[in-house]
């Protein structure tokens, strides 16, 4: 019995290769925005939960948070963490983002507005999974430039 379970696990996992993958990922899941160990350029967006789950043979990313004047935003984006462009949905400062695996623990993105590359970071995973940190840089809609950290406890 045991085998057959086995077996049927694994030929699951090589027929759906997205979900097997996602259980593997130390990004996958909900990351609660930790604000007394963050550092966010004033008048910036506060991104407070980010969720990443399996879609498929692909990632979705769902964030949530506040804009500048306190007001909710949510976006979502759904691809490859291959270092392509796939649209965003919901987010008026950007219409693609990448994702880009670096390491077991460690994404490069980039977001991008038509043509003109936004911000870029780093999303590096503790060792234990528990934290992860965001940096980025980059410039807002009204051309300021940013640098942010924003750290991040798995839920």
């Amino acid at each position: 019995m045991k085998i057959k379970t086995i077996g049927l696990t694994l030929g699951l996992c090589f027929f759906s290769g997205a979900a097997c993958f996602a259980a593997d990922d130390p990004n996958m899941g909900t990351w609660k925005l930790n604000e007394a160990k963050s550092k966010t350029a004033s008048g910036m967006e506060k991104l407070t939960t980010v969720v990443y789950e399996a879609a498929g043979d692909q990632v979705k990313v769902t964030i949530d948070g506040t804009d500048a004047n306190g007001k909710p935003i949510h976006n979502e984006w759904t691809g490859k963490f291959d270092g392509k462009d796939y649209a965003v949905t919901g987010d008026p400062t950007s219409d693609m983002r990448s994702y880009k695996k670096i390491d077991a623990q460690t994404l490069k993105f980039t977001v991008k507005k038509g043509d003109k590359t936004t911000a870029t970071g780093r999303i590096v995973v503790a060792a234990d999974g528990k934290s992860r940190t965001v940096t980025a840089k980059g410039t807002d809609e009204h051309g300021k430039q940013f640098k942010n950290t924003s750290a991040y406890d798995k839920q």
